[in-house]
Order: structure tokens, then sequence, then C-alpha cells
């Protein structure tokens, strides 16, 4: 009877001992000694990972648009086209400058000449010179003077003026020298003026616009009709 259950016991304990039950373990044991390389979980899931780097050809065609982008913004103002309208604003800045800076030029030439004129006693001597009064030649001086001054005025304005307009100092100077070939071209023979009929704006100096032209040459050409009547009833007479 003792037997009996000794050899119950045995075989229950071997049915709980299946393959399945040791292979796990001998599994775990063999694993380490396996001749395949094991991977690391984070390894395997960055090579599955999509890569982020852009490619070559991404890399310059994006280079290359902004490249284009930058030499578009930056596109020098010498490519700008300089019309007739923006030359004569241009040129009306440039004389209101110029005439700016000629009272404040003559002014202070004026001044310090003076100052050293009269403080050296020139004065004296010259009215001495000349035979005149110190007060004649001292105002004959301020007014030279002046001039000098108000004629060395345009010089600076002139200067920035060219500074800040460098980009289309080209484009400036062509179209002032078709300008002035017209107003050569166009306008009238002083010699034939009068009183009646003088010479309307015989330089084009107060000419702003292209509106201003046409009407200049509308002014020439009236004043052409008025000298051929006047011819004709001269002829007539």
């Amino acid at each position: 009877m003792f037997a009996s259950t000794a050899l119950r016991s045995a075989r229950t304990i071997t049915i709980r001992l299946q393959p399945g039950f040791i292979a796990p373990c001998a599994s775990a044991t063999v694993a380490p000694f396996s001749t395949k390389t094991s991977m690391h979980p984070a390894k395997v899931q960055s090579l599955k990972r999509p890569s982020l780097r852009p490619s070559p050809l991404a890399l310059a065609i994006r280079h290359a648009s902004t490249a284009a982008s930058a030499n578009t913004n930056a596109a020098p103002l010498s490519s700008q086209q300089l019309t007739w309208n923006d030359f004569f604003a241009l040129r009306k800045t440039r004389r209101r400058a110029s005439q700016v800076t000629s009272g404040f030029t003559a002014i202070g030439v004026a001044y310090a000449g003076l100052q050293v004129f009269i403080g050296q006693g020139y004065d004296g001597a010259l009215a001495a010179t000349i035979g005149l009064d110190p007060i004649i030649t001292t105002g004959l001086a301020s007014a030279a003077m002046l001039t000098v001054g108000w004629l060395v005025g345009p010089f600076f304005s002139n200067v920035v003026f060219n500074l800040r307009n460098r980009a289309i100092a080209p484009q400036i100077t062509k179209k002032e020298r078709e300008f002035y070939d017209r107003i050569k071209k166009h306008r009238v023979d002083p010699t034939s003026s009068s009183m009646a009929n003088p010479v309307p704006d015989y330089y084009g100096e107060k000419i702003g616009s292209v509106a201003d032209y046409r009407r200049w040459l509308k002014d020439q050409r009236a004043f052409n009709l008025k000298r051929g009547e006047k011819n004709a009833r001269t002829i007539r007479n």
C-alpha cells in the first residue's frame, strides 16, 4: 500500500514537469550563449523610425530659393527706372536745397568776413586807397561777401544730394542731358523779345513736371505766333 502511494506521487510529479514547463527555463539559460546578435528594443525602434533629415536635393532647392529671395529684396536702386516726373521732383528738391544752403553760407561768409574786415582795419585802408567813405567801402565789401557765400552754397548742397542719390546718379545725369537738349531745341530766340512779348522761361527753371513742360512748349509756340504776327504787321506797314 505504501508502494502504490509512492508510485502515484512520482507520476504526479512527472506529469507536472512537462517539456513546456522546462523549455522556458532552458531557453532563458541558453539565450546568453546564442550565436545570433541580440538588439536592444530602443535601437530597434530607432531603426524603424523614419529619418527627419532632409535630402541633399531638398537642401539645394531651399538654398536656391533663399538666395533668390535675398537677391530680389536686395536689388540695387540703380535697376529702378527713373521717370520724368521723378526727375523733375528731384530737380526741384535740389534747387530748393541749393537756395537754403546759399542763404546760410551767404550769411556766414558775410559775418565772418566783416569781423575780419572791420577788426583788422581794412575798411579804413580801402577807403583811403579808393577815396570813398569807409561806410561805402564796408557796404561794397559786404555785398561782395554775400555774393561769394551765395555762390558757394550750392556746392555743399550738391555734394549731399549726390551722395544721397548716388544709386541713380547716372540716370539723373542722362535725364538732365536730354532735358537741356529739349530746352535748347524748342526755346525761342530771345533777340526778338520785347516788353509786350517777353521770353517765357528761357532756361526752363519753372518746369516741375511733365505737365509743366507741355505748358512751357505752348508758351514757346505762343511767343513765336506773336512774333510772327508782329513781323507781318511790320512788313505790311
